[in-house]
C-alpha cells in the first residue's frame, strides 16, 4: 500500500473548504452516534428489548424468518420494519388474512409500537446529548457567503439538527410550510433559489428517511395520507397518528409527490449541478439507493469533489472497493485514505508537522492516526480553520 502525506493533504482539505464556492453535507447515524444518540444496533436491541407478549412473539417471527432469508447480514430495525409493512400491504391490515402467521391487524399494530418505541428511545437520548458542536456547525454555515444555497442531507431520524438550529436561532427550511400541521410542499424543495430570494440565505435541512417529527395524517374524504410535521411531542402514546420512520409503506394519494422521492430528486440535482465540495460524515456507504445518486453523480459531474470523512478504516476499505474508478472522490479514516482513486496509508513528514504546530486537532502523533472521522473532531477542525472560531463559539453558546 503506497503512502501519503496527511499534512499536505490537509492543507489541501483547509483550501477546498475557504475557496470553494458551494459546500454541501451529508451526515449519517455515526454523526449521531457521536452525539450519544444509539446506532441502528443499539436501537435494533433497545426496540427488542421495550417490546412484550404477543408484540414481541411477531417480532421475534419477522426478525427469524429474515435472518433464515439473508444469512450473510446482520438483520436491524429498519429491515424488521420493512418487512412488517410488507405484511400490512399483504394482507391490507385485516384480521382474517396473514401472512409468516401474523395477521394484518396486529402488524399494523406491531409497527406503530415499534416506531413509538423508537420515538421514545430518541427522544430520551437527545434530552442529554451534548448539541455544542452540532451548534458551531450551523453557526459556520450560516456566516458563509456563498452564492449558493447551504444544504444538509441526513438520514438520521432524531432532532438534533432542528434543536440546534433553534437553539441559535438560524433560519431553516425542511419542505413543509405551515403553523398549524406543517404540510409537505413538493415545489419549494425542488426550485433553486435566486439571489431576491429573502429565504436564499436560510439552511435547507432535507431528512431522508423521515423524522421523529413527523406523522401521517389521514384525509378521510380522499382516503389517502400525508405527511405533517407537528414538532415536539411529548407523549408518543397518545398521538393518534403514526410517526414517519424509515418510510417504504405506500400511504400517499398517488397524486402528491412523497418527501423522501423529493429529498433524493434534490440530491440528485444538487450533486449534479455545477461545482460542489461535498462532504459526507457519519455514513457507512451500506444504503444502496443512497450510493447510486452519489456514484451516478460522481460519474455525471466531474466538477463535484465528494469527502468522507470515515471513524474506522474498514469504512473507507469498503468504500475504495465502490469508489476506485472515480478520481473525484477522497476518503479520511485514522490510519488508510482515499486519494486519487488510490487506497493509501497515512504518514506525516516530521519537518512540516514541526511547521505546523496545531497537527494535533486533526492527527494523533503518538498513534500516527487522523481523529477527524470522529463527527466531533470535524466541527473542531471546519471552525479551527474557519478565522472566526471566536465568533462562532460566541454564537453556539449564546
Amino acid at each position: 500500500m503506497n503512502k501519503s502525506n496527511i499534512i499536505r493533504e490537509i492543507q489541501e482539505l483547509k483550501n477546498q473548504l475557504s475557496y470553494s464556492k458551494n459546500v454541501g453535507f451529508f451526515f449519517g447515524a455515526g454523526t449521531s452516534t457521536a452525539l450519544g444518540i444509539p446506532n441502528i444496533a443499539q436501537l435494533t436491541k433497545g426496540v427488542e428489548d421495550a417490546l412484550v407478549e404477543e408484540l414481541l412473539q411477531n417480532y421475534i417471527i419477522v426478525k427469524k424468518d429474515l435472518e433464515t432469508t439473508f444469512t450473510d447480514k446482520t438483520i436491524n430495525i429498519e429491515d424488521i420494519l420493512n418487512q412488517i409493512r410488507r405484511i400490512r400491504e399483504i394482507t391490507g391490515e385485516k384480521k382474517d388474512k396473514r401472512y409468516l402467521e401474523i395477521d394484518g391487524e396486529s402488524a399494523k399494530s406491531l409497527d406503530i409500537e415499534i416506531c413509538n418505541k423508537i420515538h421514545n428511545i430518541l427522544s430520551e437520548k437527545e434530552k442529554t446529548a451534548d448539541i455544542k458542536n452540532t451548534k458551531k456547525l450551523m453557526a459556520w454555515m450560516n456566516m458563509q457567503n456563498r452564492d449558493f444555497s447551504k444544504e444538509i442531507f441526513t438520514s438520521n431520524y432524531d432532532l438534533i439538527f432542528e434543536k440546534s438550529l433553534e437553539e441559535t436561532q438560524i433560519p431553516y427550511f425542511d419542505g413543509f410550510v405551515g403553523s398549524y400541521e406543517p404540510f409537505f410542499l413538493a415545489e419549494n424543495v425542488e426550485r433553486f433559489v435566486d439571489n431576491n430570494d429573502i429565504t436564499k440565505s436560510w439552511i435547507r435541512l432535507w431528512k431522508i428517511h423521515g423524522s421523529l417529527s413527523w406523522f401521517w395524517k389521514k384525509d378521510i374524504t380522499k382516503n389517502s395520507y400525508r405527511i405533517v410535521r407537528l414538532g415536539k411531542i411529548d407523549n408518543i402514546e397518545k398521538e393518534g397518528n403514526e410517526v414517519v420512520i424509515y418510510p417504504s409503506k405506500e400511504k400517499y394519494d398517488s397524486s402528491r409527490k412523497q418527501p423522501f422521492i423529493s429529498y433524493f430528486d434534490r440530491l440528485k440535482t444538487f450533486l449534479t449541478n455545477g461545482e460542489l465540495l461535498f462532504i459526507i460524515s457519519g455514513y457507512s456507504f451500506s444504503d444502496q439507493h443512497i450510493n447510486e445518486v452519489i456514484f451516478n453523480s460522481l460519474r455525471q459531474n466531474n466538477r463535484l469533489h465528494i469527502v468522507v470523512f470515515a471513524y474506522s478504516d474498514e469504512t473507507v476499505k469498503e468504500l475504495y472497493k465502490l469508489s476506485s474508478s472515480y478520481l473525484n472522490i477522497g476518503a479520511f479514516g485514522p490510519k488508510n485514505g482515499i486519494v486519487n482513486g488510490e487506497l493509501i496509508e497515512w504518514t506525516a513528514d516530521e519537518e512540516e508537522l514541526k511547521d505546523d504546530k496545531k497537527s494535533s486537532y486533526y492527527w494523533k502523533d503518538d498513534s500516527k492516526e487522523l481523529i477527524i472521522g470522529d463527527f466531533n473532531k470535524l466541527i473542531d477542525f471546519i471552525v479551527t480553520n474557519s478565522g472566526k472560531k471566536e465568533t462562532i463559539e460566541k454564537l453556539a453558546n449564546e
